[in-house]
């Protein structure tokens, strides 16, 4: 399963920690873990191609970790793109489900 916290404050997102494997299919065929892994990871290059925001990024391929937080208050356009792949990845889960893939919120 992936799981994937979201770590925002009152007001924004602070960061976001993804990790696992969906196992709804094999390595190299499972669309899930694709899809979550293109969301994410064309988010992270999309702050740091397109915007100002500064950021910390902890991956490790074994156990499929993304550990994404900004290093201060994340500017517009950064927090546009987060929203983003929010609002993506609950579209993955709404589609195929809890078993695969769980979104957590937690106020930091």
């Amino acid at each position: 399963m992936i799981t994937i916290t979201i770590y925002q404050n009152h007001e924004d997102v602070t960061g976001f920690r993804c990790i696992g494997h969906s196992g709804y299919a094999e390595s190299g065929s499972d669309i899930i873990c694709a899809g979550v892994s293109a969301l994410v990871i064309n988010t992270i290059n999309s702050i740091d191609a397109l915007t100002v925001s500064t950021f910390r990024l902890d991956t490790e391929d074994e156990s499929g970790l993304i550990d994404f937080t900004f290093e201060e208050a994340a500017d517009h356009d950064a927090q546009l793109l987060v929203e983003s792949m929010i609002l993506g990845l609950k579209g993955i889960q709404n589609d195929y489900g809890n078993e695969f893939i769980i979104l957590d919120f937690k106020e930091v």
